[in-house]
């Protein structure tokens, strides 16, 4: 550890000179010899490490998801190639540069803040070992090596002889209580960061070998920090234990804020969402705008939260608009009906005909073929009746006929002669 420390050596003053001037704060609050000027110096390095981070972590949560997205086409090569190892690694580069996706980008967090770590490291072996290092210079040091957080001295660690603890002013029992339980924290922490992760912000509806991959790494991180902690100094465990709260309650905002399409949170988000829009009728903040512009836009490929959310809009005389804005009234046109077709907010029910009698429906069809009806008929004069009687027995002798000479039923006409019979 100590030779990888020393290659770190070249970000060693700057990592010192920021506990100094954080230290020379804090010292004029509690002491400069206390362990909560030495500890917060090193807690509010960790908290602006990670602010400046905090572009990576958003390209990180790009990235893991973009790697979720892309895992059923990453088996289907698995299994295509599965014989071929050298054209599989070549379709998933191709993939990897047709999505414009990097599998690395998901570890640029921890891979920016190695540097930091080590030559934190590095900072307090040396005090541990009374080595001036970077702009700490014998009085600091001096300084250093008195300060105890709950007891423990900040450069001691678990591994540490009873002898080597003495030197910096402790007993063995308190250095080692100290850090187990710093040491347990750690892993905790870093477990139910993972853990929240699998089981909120994961697509439940893609079953992907990636899944399984991150679930081995929820146990085995933990058990990686507990394997290690008990070589890091107690100032190093403050730092990791800082870093690992910081990430912790990070990823919950994400995950409350800004959930994985698909998943649990996904469907906690969109309820919380759904009660909002409808009580004020409109949507707040770009971040909410940028969901549901989102989710507007994927029409026939929105996933089983995204559609109850556009229809419990609906459900409320709203709909959701391109722009990621809510409308309502008859000017509001929903993109967003369950089968994705365009439809309006607040649109008349198209109404069915009413069903008509036998009556009415035959002096409908009277009034196409030009005759009067039976009521017309009846208010006519009595002069005109014969001549409409005349009509009526004409068209009766002539089409009336043709269908009754199909039966072979005439009456009151000429009948057809019958034909003789050959005896």
């Amino acid at each position: 550890m100590d030779t990888i420390a020393s290659f770190f050596s070249f970000i060693t003053t700057p990592v010192s000179w920021v506990i100094v001037q954080f230290h020379t704060v804090y010292g004029a609050i509690f002491g400069d010899n206390t362990g909560w000027a030495w500890g917060l110096s090193i807690v509010s390095l960790v908290i602006l490490i990670r602010i400046c981070l905090i572009p990576l972590f958003v390209k990180q949560i790009k990235a893991t998801r973009a790697m979720q997205t892309l895992q059923p086409e990453m088996k289907k090569i698995q299994e295509r190639y599965k014989n071929d190892k050298q054209r599989q690694s070549e379709e998933m580069m191709k993939l990897y540069k047709e999505t414009g996706t990097n599998p690395l980008s998901s570890c640029l967090p921890i891979l920016a803040q190695s540097p930091f770590f080590f030559a934190l490291y590095h900072v307090l072996n040396s005090i541990a070992n009374n080595d001036t290092v970077g702009v700490i210079n014998e009085s600091l040091l001096e300084s250093a090596q008195k300060a105890h957080i709950f007891g423990a001295p900040l450069a001691a660690k678990f591994t540490d002889s009873s002898s080597d603890v003495a030197a910096l002013d402790a007993t063995l029992t308190t250095v080692r209580i100290v850090t187990a339980v710093m040491i347990v924290l750690m892993s905790a922490s870093q477990f139910y960061t993972q853990r929240q992760l699998m089981t909120k912000n994961v697509d439940t509806t893609v079953k992907t070998p990636f899944m399984q991959q991150q679930k081995m790494l929820m146990y085995i991180f933990p058990v990686m920090f507990a394997v290690f902690g008990i070589n890091f100094p107690v100032g190093v465990l403050v730092y990791w234990l800082t870093t690992n709260v910081w990430t912790m309650g990070q990823q919950m905002y994400v995950i409350r804020n800004n959930p994985t399409p698909g998943s649990k949170a996904q469907a906690a988000y969109l309820e919380r969402l759904t009660k909002h829009v409808t009580h004020h009728g409109k949507t707040r903040g770009r971040g909410e705008r940028a969901i549901v512009k989102a989710i507007v836009a994927k029409g026939r490929d929105r996933n089983e939260y995204e559609r109850k959310f556009i229809n419990g809009l609906s459900k409320a005389g709203l709909a959701a608009q391109a722009d990621g804005t809510v409308l309502k009234g008859e000017s509001a046109v929903a993109t967003g009906a369950e089968d994705g077709t365009p439809t309006t907010g607040a649109a008349p029910k198209r109404q069915q005909p009413k069903r008509q009698s036998k009556s009415q429906r035959q002096t409908g069809a009277a009034k196409q073929a030009g005759e009067p009806s039976s009521l017309e008929k009846s208010d006519e004069p009595e002069d005109d009746k014969p001549a409409v009687a005349k009509k009526t027995a004409q068209k009766s002798g002539s089409g009336g006929g043709r269908s009754k000479a199909q039966s072979g039923q005439r009456k009151g006409g000429p009948q057809r002669p019958k034909s003789p019979t050959k005896k």
